[in-house]
């Protein structure tokens, strides 16, 4: 929901209105939230990690899954001008170039300036209300996408303990596929006995609470529609048609869920909310998506996009792209699939949003040769040169940002050691993805890609699963909380 001025450039609204609050300032510390209820964590937006939502502040406050003192701290850093260490990925970017826009200008312009402008007026302290939410009630997933891991799929769960760890994987410090995130568990069976899915509800029913203050409210998962929270609000919305009528409410769904009647239902219940927006993610086409989100069916994802732009209560649709290594060579095919639908159904077609993998990094399109990154980069220039006038204004600039990123990456490594280690797992889990998964690489992806694949070596000898080391489970299972 963008609340910046038609016509107004990222680079003018920065300097308008968040420059004069300070040089590290980001609203989103204050008026977006992401909380897992589920497990009770947070965080402001995608980029810092998640942190615990402690208990005992819950207890006293229940806007506490957002108003944490960890949170409060950041936004007392922010108006000091001082750069939060977990944003890391903004600065990195803004760093990068005078021109870049990073995540913090886009998340900044979604509240409306008169409540941005009384931020640096109040306490550092006090509690804030939302304007824009994004809520897990459990990490229930069918998928068990390549760059995902336990802590968000239980069908990744389900990888690890069917086939134990992922065996010589060097360069993942964050543990992603060794473990099955027990910390991501759900506190509670039953949602009633929940504290953090309990005091979301209190907040989101009580005057001035929620409802009155939210723009959007969004359900990620897991996949929500495997959720019964999920139906829960839209039976509110149901049973509510006086209330709430200016929010939206969104749902991430992957749109292919294990059975068709599932889908129907989403179908049949989006006509009681006033706002409906749907966010699904996808960046290749045919077998390089269902080889990427291990449980897509790229065909059936394709024809239920259209079911639900044939519904007019579906206000809004995006895609959101994790542009990682293996779609370099196919997003153009599926940004041209986008484009065909924008064509049938104009301005209600879905809208692209290209989002770089950071981690796990060996999966990142940094560790790419140069010459391949710049063939990948001069293949999107031209597409883009040819298709820039079917895009919209955050379309440009993500595309561009992409484009500057692909030339930037290229001179991004000075320690050949990391580099090393990065290669081999990238090698290695593919190896191993494949085993698991009933996938071919080499079948699967371009004759560069592939050559690239095969010339890498594997340092260790043993790429097998054998069983999982019991040191790494242990430190993931117990002490690693990114995601």
């Amino acid at each position: 929901m963008d609340k910046k001025p038609e016509g107004e450039s990222f680079r003018e609204y920065k300097k308008r209105v968040i420059d004069p609050i300070g040089p590290s300032f980001c609203a989103a510390k204050w008026h977006n939230a992401t909380i897992w209820l589920g497990h009770g964590q947070t965080t402001s937006c995608h980029q810092p990690p998640m942190h615990d939502i402690p208990l005992e502040e819950v207890k006293h406050n229940h806007t506490a899954i957002h108003n944490t003192k960890h949170k409060k701290a950041m936004r007392k850093l922010m108006l000091n001008g001082e750069r939060p260490a977990e944003c890391g990925v903004c600065w990195k970017m803004e760093d990068s170039g005078k021109d870049v826009i990073s995540v913090r200008v886009q998340k900044t312009q979604m509240s409306e300036e008169k409540d941005i402008a009384k931020i640096p007026t109040q306490a550092w302290d006090n509690n804030s209300a939302l304007h824009t939410l994004e809520i897990s009630f459990d990490r229930a997933c069918n998928f068990k996408c390549s760059y995902c891991n336990p802590a968000f799929s239980t069908a990744w769960v389900k990888d690890i303990n069917d086939n134990g760890p992922y065996q010589n994987i060097q360069s993942d410090t964050r543990g992603h596929f060794v473990g099955t995130a027990p910390w991501a568990e759900k506190v509670a069976k039953d949602d009633e006995d929940n504290p953090y899915i309990q005091a979301f509800w209190k907040w989101w029913e009580e005057p001035g609470g929620l409802v009155d203050t939210l723009y959007e409210i969004r359900v990620t998962g897991g996949e929500p529609i495997m959720h019964p929270g999920v139906w829960k609000l839209f039976d509110w919305f149901k049973n509510n048609p006086t209330k709430g009528r200016d929010m939206i409410f969104s749902i991430n769904s992957n749109l292919v869920p294990e059975k068709e009647k599932t889908f129907d239902k989403l179908l049949e219940i989006t006509q009681y909310v006033p706002n409906f927006k749907i966010y699904t993610s996808c960046e290749a086409v045919g077998k390089q998506a269902d080889y990427i989100r291990d449980g897509m069916k790229y065909d059936t994802w394709l024809s239920n996009i259209s079911r639900l732009l044939d519904n007019p209560k579906v206000c809004e649709f995006h895609v959101m792209m994790t542009i990682n290594s293996l779609c370099l060579d196919g997003i153009t095919d599926f940004m041209d699939d986008m484009l065909a639908l924008r064509e049938i159904y104009g301005e209600r077609a879905p809208v692209m949003s290209l989002n770089r993998l950071d981690f796990p990094t060996f999966q990142s399109p940094d560790i790419l040769p140069e010459y391949m990154l710049t063939h990948y980069h001069d293949k999107l220039e031209t597409w883009y040169e040819k298709k820039k006038d079917l895009l919209i204004d955050v379309e440009h600039l993500h595309v561009q940002n992409l484009l500057h990123h692909l030339t930037r990456c290229k001179t991004r490594y000075h320690n050949p050691e990391l580099l090393k280690k990065q290669y081999n797992d990238f090698k290695t889990f593919y190896t191993q993805y494949d085993a698991r998964r009933g996938f071919d690489f080499r079948s699967t992806f371009d004759p560069m890609m592939v050559e690239w694949f095969d010339s890498l070596e594997i340092q260790q000898s043993t790429i097998a699963v054998i069983g999982p080391d019991p040191a790494t489970v242990e430190k993931y299972n117990e002490g690693n909380k990114y995601g």
